[in-house]
């Protein structure tokens, strides 16, 4: 947990409780960081926690967390506890991730990796006998393969196993697991025999301890970057960002309703500052409109929308703010 308040500030009577997403969480920090650094803001306290995606909603739908950081859409058993609980929400997609697949850079045998061998070594078939990397790929060492990957409550580990694995349950369980990344990152710098993966921002300031694989997918061999998801070139493992905000407590709240529109005035700069990849300004006014106009509910359905181009996933996000004539 990151509990920020600037010295010498009063107390206000309430922090801002902001958890869930480590993948988001950079992202927010930079945004507290911003809207703190404003004379008139100085005193507003925060509570910024990276529980991970999952942990993050159970909090959100039972009505004590305001802000839900996510790396993934709601999923339906989570719309069902917060409609249980009452909680209606704005839905705010704030940027792009790549989930990027790393080795230790001593590893002189792998640059690139196929969706069919990263199944080979992550689906829940695979624990217990996929041990070493020759069993992944004949022309690789009889070494061991040392794995580290997200936990349960993350939206990394909802996310990648959907896409390479068909389910977002059907993963191996005998793998270092974490939900903060900077554990998973130093997992893999300290071992030269490991693989793992988590969000792009952790491996860009990271890029001397780690070597990032491309992706062998529909596009051929990708390495993740800005411009690889831009172009819609990096997949299956691009995905859509995002912030749930609680829309009782954004009416109620003041303090919560400024912080909120100053994050996504600003969210072009903060996203990019913070390592993950911006959406094209153009598109990301209707992401303000979406916020202005108080447009609750997912466009999602409970569904992670693997499959779908980032920017058909943004598309179906903000769809419904746009008037009739330009659908």
């Amino acid at each position: 947990m990151v509990s920020l308040l600037p010295a010498g500030a009063l107390a206000a009577p309430e922090p801002i409780l902001i958890g869930g997403s480590s993948t988001v969480f950079p992202v927010m920090q930079a945004a507290i960081a911003a809207y703190q650094k404003g004379g008139a803001n100085r005193h507003v306290r925060f509570e910024l926690k990276e529980t991970g995606t999952s942990a993050g909603f159970r909090q959100f739908c039972s009505g004590k967390l305001p802000v839900a950081n996510a790396s993934r859409p709601i999923n339906a058993k989570e719309l069902k506890a917060c409609a249980a609980k009452g909680v209606t929400f704005l839905e705010l997609p704030i940027g792009f991730d790549a989930i990027t697949v790393v080795v230790n850079p001593v590893n002189t045998w792998a640059s690139s990796i196929t969706t069919r061998e990263l199944a080979r070594i992550w689906s829940a078939r695979a624990a217990g006998s996929v041990k070493t990397w020759s069993q992944v790929n004949l022309d690789w060492p009889n070494r061991p393969i040392r794995l580290c990957g997200p936990g349960k409550d993350s939206g990394t580990y909802d996310y990648f196993n959907k896409a390479i694995n068909g389910d977002e349950d059907n993963s191996r369980s005998d793998y270092f697991s974490s939900e903060n990344d900077n554990e998973l990152v130093a997992c893999v710098a300290k071992n030269p025999d490991a693989l793992g993966y988590f969000g792009f921002s952790y491996y860009q300031a990271n890029a001397k301890r780690l070597k990032a694989l491309s992706i062998v997918g529909s596009k051929g061999a990708v390495l993740p970057s800005l411009a690889t998801v831009q172009k819609e070139a990096y997949v299956p493992l691009s995905r859509p960002l995002f912030i749930y905000v609680n829309d009782k407590a954004l009416r109620q709240r003041p303090e919560l309703q400024k912080f909120v529109n100053y994050t996504i005035k600003n969210g072009l700069t903060l996203v990019k500052q913070a390592g993950s990849v911006p959406i094209s300004s153009s598109t990301y006014r209707l992401v303000e409109s979406k916020l202005h106009q108080k447009v609750s509910g997912t466009a999602f359905g409970g569904d992670i929308p693997v499959g779908l181009t980032t920017s058909q996933a943004l598309q179906r996000s903000l769809d419904s703010i746009k008037k009739p004539e330009f659908r």
